[in-house]
Order: structure tokens, then sequence, then C-alpha cells
């Protein structure tokens, strides 16, 4: 297989006649063929490769030429259609290979027929466009093929009705749905038990790893190999299913589907929606002793002295439900469903209420109209790594960061993955002529006050030296608003009329699409303009970055695993939040150069990053940019009048090159409460 991979990277390759771009690229070979060497030995491969290198078809060559069943999974539903639509026809017709490809995605993206017909005749709606929706649901429903709500494009992917016409794990009726032959996602799993490529995403990869509910662990038993793209995001994921969450969102919607139920098999059992609006009272009223949104540990409902009384209500009007459910149950599939989740449900708040399991936190999230209790282990490891011990296949996960200075030893850890191969290469991308890292002087320390304001008036000469074009990265929303807050007033002080964007507008699609259009705009975003976006050409040709993104240190999970790891008298900043905070900031700094003509600069705001030893360690993580803390040269670089050489300018380094200590990354940190504003 080797020698077919060589020669489709090479000037020969059928790919150059149906992409026009095609060049060969040392990166992407030698990453083909260290994947079909994966693939080949049912080996685990850990890849990082740089943005340009083209590691989508680096690994789908090897893949589709070794044959056997792959399940590829990404890291979003963007990602994924991206790939079935576009990667995977254009590499399979290039190679001639005779494969099939299938595209599964969660439940809750496939209407079902029986919730249709239910919402329908329940006839509850919110809004009279809740009304046109799903008037126009019902008719996709009877024509389409596949019932995936991607396809409808009149009715956003984000409204609510959709929520009334999926399905869930909880509320499906499987094989007792009076529907059950014509179902959507039956038919999604069945063309994907079929197909030689199946590709997921890694929120219903794991879905199924632990849940056993969306069809891929039926897909497992016969897949050959399973590639992660966009690999970086799994160790969240991962701990987000492998823990356990209970939301008042799902007691709402049990209490919904109760009613639903209760009035088409049991009118005459008055008791039964007494009882739902009770548990929705109680749900909601749990809500309501959190005035303010956020995370907090579970010890700290102490300080709430509304919340035991409030989970205690909410316990007993649960379990009132399920004992009149258990009554009804047996006068229909769905009053027999909702019973049975209404114990499961019943059981899990038991367990969340008994206390901390060793090696997992229990932690609260408060939303703006929901709120989770949560339990997540501190490591996923070994959890992780019983899931892929002992197979005879081959796993590989890639992604553009994954590594600090090639160093996998954090990812490793996480993922239980200290046997896997490794390899790394840099982006072929020309960074030293093509873009250039800019870190002003001058600033604050970033949790002063004021520090946004200085952010935004450092930022300003750039943004008008690179006429608007710019993107604006933020580590949380409150900085991002005040920022956006002045740079209205400051473009209506100077005149300035590039378009302003903010995160939160419209969907992320839809602003790319402005901004792309615009040629000239600012936006403004936090985390998840942070990656998977891509802006190539002259309208993104400056990235400033306001802070180092370190996770928040209250964050309950994180400062579980920081005590953890201290405890064990290992530096937990060291080994651990310092290397994501690495990883984040490489994808951030990612959105600048997308292709080989791309020009630009990165403008990195935080101070730390020259004052502090592990400055060092951050910018020499990042790609080879050529570096400046002079204002003037990063103008002139827009200007294109200076021909700046690496050389003179003002290296970034650590504050006293002479001290041994300072060139240390391994230097004891005692300010590291002082890291995160």
């Amino acid at each position: 297989m080797s020698a077919e991979v060589e020669r489709f990277f090479s000037e020969q390759s059928p790919l150059a006649a149906e992409v026009a771009s095609f060049r060969p690229r040392a990166q992407q070979r030698e990453m083909a063929l260290k994947v079909a060497e994966a693939i080949r030995d049912n080996a685990i491969l850990v890849v990082e490769a740089g943005t340009g290198t083209g590691k989508t078809f680096a690994y789908l060559v090897p893949a589709l030429l070794a044959g056997g069943k792959v399940i590829i999974s990404t890291g979003t539903k963007n990602l994924q259609d991206q790939l079935f639509q576009k990667d995977l026809p254009m590499v399979r017709d290039a190679l001639k290979a005779p494969v099939s490809v299938a595209l599964l995605k969660g439940r809750s993206n496939y209407v079902c027929h029986y919730h249709l017909a239910r919402t329908e005749s329940d006839g509850m709606f919110k809004t009279r466009e809740d009304i046109k929706h799903l008037g126009k649901i019902k008719s996709y429903a009877k024509v389409s093929d596949s019932g995936d709500k991607g396809g409808l494009a009149d009715v956003p992917e984000n409204a609510p009705i959709w929520m009334q016409v999926t399905s869930t794990r909880d509320n499906c009726l499987g094989q007792e749905c009076p529907n059950h032959k014509e179902c959507f996602v039956l038919k999604a799993r069945s063309e994907a038990m079929k197909a030689d490529i199946v590709v997921v995403n890694h929120h219903l990869f794991f879905a199924d790893v632990m849940l056993r509910d969306e069809g891929v662990a039926e897909l497992l038993p016969a897949c050959n190999t399973v590639i992660f793209d966009e690999a970086h995001q799994l160790p969240e994921t991962a701990s987000l299913f492998f823990g356990e969450t209970l939301s008042t969102t799902l007691l709402l919607d049990l209490a919904r589907d109760t009613r639903i139920e209760a009035a088409a098999g049991a009118k005459d059992f008055a008791p039964l929606p007494k009882a739902c609006d009770e548990l929705d009272k109680a749900a909601r009223d749990l809500r309501l002793v959190f005035k303010k949104e956020g995370r907090m540990p579970a010890i700290a409902t102490e300080d709430f002295k509304e919340f035991p009384p409030a989970l205690k209500t909410l316990g007993e009007k649960l379990a009132q439900l399920s004992g009149l459910l258990e009554k009804q149950a047996e006068r229909s599939e769905g009053l027999e469903n909702c019973w049975q989740r209404t114990q499961a449900l019943v059981q899990q708040l038991a367990k969340w209420q008994k206390g901390d399991e060793p090696d997992q936190v229990r932690w609260l999230e408060v939303f703006h109209h929901s709120l989770q209790l949560n339990t997540t282990p501190l490591s996923i490891a070994e959890i992780f790594e019983k899931q892929i011990v002992g197979s005879a296949r081959a796993w590989i996960f890639t992604s553009a960061t994954l590594a600090v200075k090639q160093n996998f030893s954090l990812y490793q850890t996480e993922m239980g993955l200290l046997n896997a191969k490794t390899a790394c290469w840099d982006s072929p991308f020309n960074y030293a002529e093509q873009a250039l890292l800019y870190v002003p002087t001058g600033l604050p320390e970033p949790n002063s006050e004021g520090y946004t304001e200085a952010v935004v008036q450092a930022a300003l000469p750039l943004v008008e030296a690179s006429k608007g074009r710019a993107f604006f990265l933020f580590t949380s929303l409150r900085a991002m608003q005040r920022a956006y807050d002045i740079l209205v007033a400051e473009f209506d002080r100077k005149g300035l009329t590039y378009p302003l964007m903010l995160q939160g507008e419209g969907s992320r699609s839809e602003l790319l699409t402005r901004f792309r259009d615009h040629g000239n705009a600012v936006l403004l975003g936090s985390q998840s303009f942070w990656e998977g976006v891509d802006v190539r050409g002259e309208a993104l040709s400056l990235v400033i970055i306001d802070k180092l993104p370190f996770a928040p240190p209250d964050d309950p999970v994180l400062a579980a695993r920081i005590a953890q790891l201290n405890k064990q008298g290992r530096n937990a900043f060291m080994e651990y939040q310092l290397p994501r905070a690495i990883i984040t900031l490489k994808q951030g700094a990612g959105r600048l150069i997308r292709d080989e003509t791309d020009r630009g600069v990165l403008m990195i705001c935080d101070p730390r990053l020259i004052t502090k030893p592990y400055g060092k360690r951050i910018w020499q993580s990042l790609p080879p940019f050529k570096r400046t803390q002079v204002e003037a040269e990063a103008v002139e670089f827009f200007q294109g009048t200076a021909k700046i050489e690496a050389q003179n300018l003002t290296a970034l380094s650590s504050p006293d090159s002479s001290n041994p200590d300072t060139n240390n990354p391994a230097t004891n940190i005692q300010d590291t409460n002082n890291l995160v504003a």
C-alpha cells in the first residue's frame, strides 16, 4: 500500500485533476504513510499536523486504500457534513475506490414520526413561528429520504420546535413505536451498518460508547479502523459522557411528555397531569434558587439555604410521579416509557445526593433557563483505555494542536494512550515571511481593572493599519462585550466605518459569511471562534487575542484535578494548566494563516508572554512567526513598506536570559492565582 500512497501524493497524483490547487507536500505524504502503517499494524497513532498539511486527505487515502470498515469521527456536525459531502467523494473518485459511505448523526437530528404526530395532536405551541415550522417539517418528513433536519433549510436548526418533533434516548419507544418501520434513525443506522466508511461526530461516538444508544456500538465489532479528526476535543467530550448529568431540562421534558401521553392514553386519570405540573414547578423552583449563571462545586451549595429544601421537594415530586406512572404504565407504550424514564431519574438524583465518590467531582452549572447536576471523573484515561485495548483495529488521533513543542505527554496521559505511537509535522506555510507575532509593551496585568480598555487601545492602531479585516478573540464573554462597547464608541469618535460584528448576533456560519462578504469587517468572538473557523484571503489579516487562555482556576472540575495532582506531589500548573493553555492558544493562532498566500499579524496582548518564565515555552510552541514588540513594525507589516528581518526584531524572551531559572520551564510558579483574571 505504501507505493500507492506515495503515488497519490506525488506530482502525478490523480487528485491533481480533482483539485486545481493541489501540490505535493512532504508533510502530507509522510503523515499518510504513517497512517497506512498504523492501519496495517492495527496500531494506535497520535498525530499532530500543522495547518495546511492537508491531514484530511492524509488519513482518507490510506483508509480507503486499506479497505475494511472505517469509522471517522469529527469535532462538529459541520465538519461531519463537509467530510461526507465534499472530501470523501473527492478522494473516492480520485482513487476510483468502490466504497460506500454513510453519515450517522445523533437521533435528535432526525424527524421522529411518532413525536411529530403527538406534537400536532397536542396543539400546544408557544409561538406562531412554531406552528409555521411544524407545517414545513410535516411536509418535509413525507418526501425526505433521510429525515435529517439539516436538509430542511426553511426551518433553522436551533428552532424550538425541533425538540418536540425529534426523539431522545429517553423518550424513544424503540420497537414498541407504531412508526417503527418508517423510522429515520433506524434507516440511518441500517445504512451505516452496510457502508464501508461511516462518518460520525465525537458526541455521537462517546454517547454510544457509554449509553449504547446511537448505533455506533453495533458498528465497532466489524470496524477495522477508527479515525478521530479534531482529536484535541476528545478529553473534554469524553469527560462529559463518562460522567453523569441530571438537568432540569430533562425533568421538564419528562413532565411535558407525560402530559401528552396521559392525554392520549389515560384521560380519566386526573392525578397524572397534576403530578406533572408539580414536577414542572419543582424543577423551575430549583433553577430559581440561583441568581447568576455559572459553575460551582457541589459543596458551594451550602451557601444557598434554599437549595436543600428545593432539591428535596424535587425528589419527592419525582418519586410521586413515578408511583402514579407505575399504576398507568400498562395502558400505552408511551406511558410505560415515561415510567422507565422517571425511575432512572429517581436513581440518578439519589446517587448525586449521596455525595462525592473517589476520583469524581460533583458540580452544578447554572444556565439562563436550566440547571445541571453533574458528576465528572477526574481522569478518563483508564475508562477510555478499556474501550480500545485488546481490539484488533487501528486507532488514529489527529489534529493541528495535540502537542506542546512536539511533546504529546499531556494528551497521552489524559486519554490513556501512553503506549501509542506519535508523529508531528509543522505547517508547510512560510510563517517567517507570511506572518508576524506582535506582543505590545506597557499593558497592565490581565487581572487589572481596565485591562480590556488597554487591550482595545493597543489594538486600534493595528485595526486601522489592517483596514479592519480582524478577529478579536476573547477568553470571556464579559470581556468580549466590554470591548465591543468600547470599539463602537471609538469607531464613532474616529469616523471608522469598518463593519463591527459580535458573536451571538447570528449563528457562527451566518456571521462568518457576512464577515467574508464585507471584506473589511471586525468580528469579536469568544470560545466558539477560537477553532473550526476557516477564513482564507485578505478578509482576515489580523487576529487579536486578549489573554493567554488559561482555564478559570475556580472551575470545579479543573480545581479538583489541580488539587489531585498537587496532592500527588506534582506541579499541576506546569503539567496540566500550562500545556492546556498552549494547545488552546495554538488553536486561536491557527485562525490567521489558512493558505499559502495569506499574510497577517497575530497580536497577543497578554504581558505574561514576556514577563513570566513560562512565556518562552508558550511562544516557542507557536508556529515560527517573525516576532516584535514594536507597534511601528506591526503597522509597517500591513503597509508593506518595511523589509523586516527576524534578527533585527525585538526578540521575545524571558525577563533575564542570564538567569538560568527563567529558562527552566520547571521553575516553581508562586503566583498561579494571578494567571487568570
